[in-house]
Order: C-alpha cells, then structure tokens, then sequence
C-alpha cells in the first residue's frame, strides 16, 4: 500500500515536472508571444517617411520643393514624472492644452505613439533636441512639408494636408495611417500614388529610460524609404510669373497652351493666394480665412468656372456652317439687323466680314440655316433635328464634358441638347426662336476657360487637339498616354483657312491693342452678357498664324469689351513667350492700371 503511494507521488511529481518542460519550451521556442513583448520592450520602431516628388517647371526651374519639419510623438504609457510647466513652456502651450493632448494620445493608445505636436520648424526642432532625454515617453518623427520658390499657381499645384477619418475609411490600398499627409487638390492630389514614394521602417534600441542605444541587429531589419517620382510641368516658369501679374487685383483666368502637344504653358485663377499659406501649424486658420473670402480664391476658375462664350464662339458657328454646307465663304448675304441686338451696322456681309465686325445678325441667321435644313415639314421636329445635329459637332470641339486635364475637378460646361428644352418647354413643343441666342454664344451654353483655350489650339493646330495637361514628365516617363492621343474636331481641313484669316483681320481692325508688330496673331474677341453687372471681357488667339507657338484664353469678369482688358492680357503674354520680352511699355500700365471702363485709354 505505502510502496503503491511512492509510485503515484513520484509519478505526480514527474508529469508536474514534463509539464513545466513542455511550458517553458513552448514560450522560449515556439511561441513568440512572450518574445514580441520582451523585445517591444528594448526595440521602438521608427517610421521613415519618403521624400515628395519633386516639382519642376518645363525648363528644369523648381516650382515645390520640400522643408524639413518635425512631429513631437507620445506614448502615454512611459510618460513618468513629467515636468508640465518645462515642455509646455518650450513648446508655447498651456497645461490645459497639454493635458487635452496627453487625453488624446491615451484615447488612441497607451502603448504606441501617436502626434502630440505637429509640424515642428528646424529651428524650433533645435532647442528642443536635447531635452528630450529629460521626457520620457516623448520622441520625434521626422517629416517633410512642402515648400515653394515662388508663391504661384496655388490653384493648380494643390496642397497636402493630414489624411481624415473618413479618408482612412475610403483608403483601398491600406497604404495610409493615421497621421499620414495626402494631396488634397491640383496635382498633389491627381498624382498622389507617384508622389508620395514609399515608406521606410527602421528599428532602435532603447534603454529602460527610453534613450536611443543604436540601430537593432545593425540595422539588418530595416527597410528603406523610397522617394516619390518628381514632376516635370509643362508650365513656362516666366510666363506663369507674368500672367499671374498681369491678373492681379481682377477676377478672372488665364490659359496658354501649346498647341502641337497640349502642354499648358500658363493657367492662372485670380483672385488666388500663397501657397505656402497652406503649410505648417497655420494651415487650418489660413485654409479658413481663404475659405471666406467673398471672392473665393480656392475657386480654380480656369477648369471650375462656366460662362457663355460669347462672340468667341462664332468662329465654331462658322465652321459648322462650312461643313454643314449652309454656308459659303463665297456669300454676300444683306442683314438689315432686326433679328438680333447688334454693334454691326446692317449691310452686306461675308463670312470674313461677318467675323471681322461680329455681327450678331449674320450668325443668327447663320444658326437658323443650321437648325432648319427642312428635314421635316413640322418646324418642331425640324428644329429638334436640327439642333441634335448642331449640338454633335459642338461637342466634337470638346464641349459640353470634361477635357480630362490632370487636375481634380474639372466642370464639362454645358450644350443644350433637345432633351434639355423638352423637360422645359415638353415634347415638340419649341422651335428655333426658343433658341436663337445660342447663335451667339449666349443662352443656356456654357464652357469653362480651358475649353476656350482649346479652342484656340484646334484652330491653331486647323482641326484638331491633344488632351490639355500640366505634367510632361513623371520621374524617368513621359506623360500619361491619355495626352499624347489626337482628337479630331470633325471639320474638313479645308474650313479653317478662311476663318483664321478672319481671325487675323479681327486683331488688326477691332482688338488694335493686341497688334504685336512682326507677330500675326489670329483672335476673336467676345462680350459676354452679364445681367449682374458689367459684362465680362472675352478673348482667344493663337500666335504666329504659321507654326503656332502658343494658344490663349483669357477672361476678365466684369471688364467690358473684350478687345479692352482680356485681349491686351492675351497679347503681353504672347510676346512675352515669343520674344521673351514686351516691347509695348503703354500697354503693361494700362493692364495693370486696370481702369478697363474708361473707353478713351
């Protein structure tokens, strides 16, 4: 009985002991769990954030560049007999500010870091460097923010700001983290994925206090962060800086194109603001100052604006006429000028004639041949017919949808189609004098700025048009493949010739002011209707009138005649990026004077 007893003690004992064994073994070998948390303890991993691509304009002149700056991290759970009142005073807070900082980290977690306090200047990182041994718990994560060489293209270029909750949410790739900085407009945000690189990992050895003691296993588990792909622009640096001048103080845009490629040579929005107003610990006090301006400078009137054309639109009603064949270049057609309001005298006209004067009559006419070519005896039909037809070669120009420029947020316009005039006036129910005023370029029809500018370049390039963009180069790429695919605007060839050479006599007879001596330029100018106030001042050219060089828009709300402020725009800047130079002193003051109301100057 005793002797039984020893054996099931020993026996106790013995599977007591194997269990330990197996315990033991199972955490020091197979388990890492213990492992992890014994080595979290003398390991502090550090993300290493990638360099943003850089900008660059078309002649390798850098546009955005990078600063460094730095975020104070937290990890609430080491933060042990903290002296407040020292590191609020090197940081410039308050002890409620810090404790609501502190309460924020503890909320996200207590065991890893989180932001404490963003966004630290160079400077501002130096006279804290060496304190940091003196706070347990805090340390730094390195960052950079961009920068700019000249405080331009605002609109364009964009900003990056810190990713929001809802962004993380809508995040596919699971590449951001709380915390992260992501473009969020202009080319920031259309090229963020190039952009942004890669980020790094390193890992440090820490003592019990915290203190950095070298890189883990020499660095062995590091992994290297990889700079985004830098830009190169299709912007002309000098041209941008003097466009931007010359529309100061007045709301409006401007758009250069090149017309062989697409390449956007300048594109101003005015008002705008400093980009560099949207860096830093600022950001969110001067995004809320801009924000409510009445004249909304984040507005990127360029793409986002949509205004009827005017008289700048009569050169497309020309060349449909042509094509449709209810024109002739050949016709004299007397207009006596009671359909339509006119600042062209009744008499007879030409196309070129018609063009030169801008004669409201001769296009209203003009666009009723358009839309009742007699397809059916019901003028209804007839005219719904007509206008479908119409409405298929102004949309081959590129209106009515978006161009697809690579900036976020680009509005299409507006071409009414006989659906549209259905829903207001029903079925069958209207007829051409419903629509007559988009003869002219008024009525319900819309473009934005850039189409204007298209406009030009398809005229320049004598019927076609490459996508407009503003990068050319993406790291060792050239640019998307989408920018380099013609479009046709669906006009014979043969069309164009007669209307430029209107358009030639229209800078020379009415936009005097845009004559550049040496320089043909070919335009048209336009006076938009406004019923809010002074009407908007519209032109579009292309220059030399052989090899263009260089297609424009320019708009000027509120500024009149469009051969007085947008034309003389337009015809500084063409010298400028032909020549290199303006050699028309006069007329740089009285764009800069911007007294356009004032007919005797």
């Amino acid at each position: 009985m005793i002797e039984g007893r020893k054996y099931v003690i020993q026996a106790v004992f013995l599977i007591t002991g194997i269990a330990f064994l197996v315990k033991l073994f199972t955490i020091q070998v197979t388990d890492k769990t213990y492992a992890k948390a014994a080595t979290d303890n003398i390991i502090l991993p550090v993300v290493e954030y990638p360099y943003r691509g850089l900008i660059f304009d078309r002649n390798g002149e850098l546009i955005v560049y990078n600063n460094p700056q730095f975020d104070l991290t937290v990890i609430p759970q080491e933060v042990k007999q903290l002296d407040t009142l020292s590191i609020c005073e090197i940081l410039g807070l308050t002890r409620e500010d810090f404790k609501q900082r502190l309460s924020a980290a503890r909320k996200y977690s207590y065991v890893k870091p989180s932001p404490f306090f963003k966004m630290i200047s160079n400077q501002e990182f130096g006279k804290i460097q060496d304190k940091l041994v003196d706070y347990p718990g805090f340390g730094i994560q390195a960052r950079t923010s961009r920068a700019y060489a000249h405080p331009v293209l605002s609109n364009s270029l964009g900003y990056i700001a810190e990713i929001s909750s809802a962004g993380l949410r809508q995040d596919s790739s699971r590449y951001y983290r709380q915390g992260d900085y992501i473009g969020k407009s202009g080319l920031e945000l259309y090229y963020e994925s190039q952009l942004r690189g890669k980020r790094g990992i390193s890992y440090k050895i820490k003592n019990v206090r915290g203190i950095e003691k070298g890189s883990f296993e020499d660095g062995e588990f590091d992994t290297i962060p990889i700079p985004g792909q830098n830009l190169v622009s299709t912007i002309h640096l000098r041209l941008q800086l003097y466009a931007e001048k010359l529309l100061k103080g007045k709301v409006g845009s401007v758009v250069a194109i090149e017309p062989a490629t697409g390449e956007i040579l300048a594109i101003v929005s005015g008002p705008s603001y400093d980009p560099g107003m949207m860096v830093g610990r600022k950001y969110s006090s001067n995004f809320s100052l801009i924000s409510r301006d009445s004249l909304n400078p984040l507005f990127n009137r360029p793409v986002m604006a949509m205004y009827p054309p005017g008289s700048i639109f009569k050169i497309v009603q020309s060349l449909i006429g042509l094509q449709e064949n209810v024109l002739n270049v050949n016709e004299t057609i007397y207009i006596d000028g009671r359909n339509i309001g006119d600042h062209a005298p009744p008499g007879y006209y030409t196309l070129h004639e018609a063009i030169r004067k801008s004669s409201n009559n001769y296009f209203f006419m003009a666009f009723r041949r358009m839309i009742n070519q007699n397809l059916n005896a019901n003028t209804f039909i007839d005219s719904r017919l007509g206008l479908d037809n119409w409405k298929s070669h102004v949309m081959s120009f590129g209106f009515g949808a978006p161009l697809g420029i690579d900036i976020p947020n680009e509005k299409g316009g507006f071409i009414p189609g006989s659906d549209y005039y259905d829903k207001i006036y029903g079925h069958n129910s209207w007829k051409f004098s419903t629509i007559s005023s988009l003869s002219i370029g008024q009525g319900e029809m819309l473009l934005s700025p850039l189409q204007m500018a298209n406009l030009a370049a398809i005229m320049a390039n004598r019927g076609y048009y490459y996508t407009p963009h503003l990068v050319k180069e993406i790291g060792d790429y050239g640019p998307l493949s989408k920018f380099t695919e013609k479009h046709m605007a669906g006009i014979d060839e043969k069309h164009f010739p007669p209307v430029i050479n209107a358009m030639q006599d229209v800078v020379t007879s009415t936009a005097w002011r845009a004559v550049i001596r040496d320089i043909e330029i070919c335009g048209k100018t336009g006076t938009a209707e406004n019923p809010h106030g002074e009407d908007h001042s519209v032109f579009m050219a292309f220059a030399p009138k052989k090899n263009p060089q260089i297609a424009i828009s320019v708009y000027v709300e509120n500024s009149g005649w469009g051969g007085r402020a947008a034309a003389s725009i337009a015809s500084l800047l063409i010298e400028t990026y032909i020549r290199g130079n303006i050699t028309r002193q006069w007329l740089e003051d009285y764009v800069l004077k911007g007294d356009f109301a004032d007919a005797t100057q």
